[in-house]
């Protein structure tokens, strides 16, 4: 393989690491987050503290998927430069077009309900709405 596409290679490696970083630490601030907002109704009983803990985790999960979306349409680059990919786009060398790869696995909304991101946000979700209602029940 040439030299200048295994720097290219690198380069998009380290974008896709980026990505995924960026993905682990959202999750890190969500739970560290929605944590602090519970130990802040742990010591006050007001309600709205419980309600409050799901904007900031439904923002975290908005944004989580933006994130794996373009870690998705790097990893597709990466397969294309690479000849991994059956039908390859055409990427000429050092050029970074996450832009062209667009629907199926690479849309937004996909990434959104994925496995891991959907079951996480929204168990978090869940957990702080039945906790609300209970709460406002009792």
């Amino acid at each position: 393989m040439e030299e200048e596409k295994i720097k290219h290679l690198e380069f998009i490696q380290n974008i896709i690491t980026r990505m995924n970083t960026n993905s682990f630490q959202i999750k890190e601030w969500a739970a560290i987050l929605v944590s602090a907002i519970l130990a802040l109704y742990a010591s006050t009983e007001n309600n709205c503290f419980i309600l409050l803990g799901i904007l900031p985790s439904l923002l975290f999960w908005f944004l989580d998927s933006y994130y794996l979306t373009q870690e998705r349409k790097f990893r597709g680059l990466y397969n294309d430069v690479a000849g991994i990919e059956k039908n390859p786009k055409e990427i000429k060398l050092f050029e970074m077009r996450p832009d062209l790869y667009v629907g199926g696995k690479y849309a937004y909304w996909n990434a959104f309900c994925s496995e891991i991101i959907g079951k996480f946000y929204a168990s978090i979700v869940i957990v702080l709405s039945c906790l609300y209602i209970y709460f406002q029940l009792s």
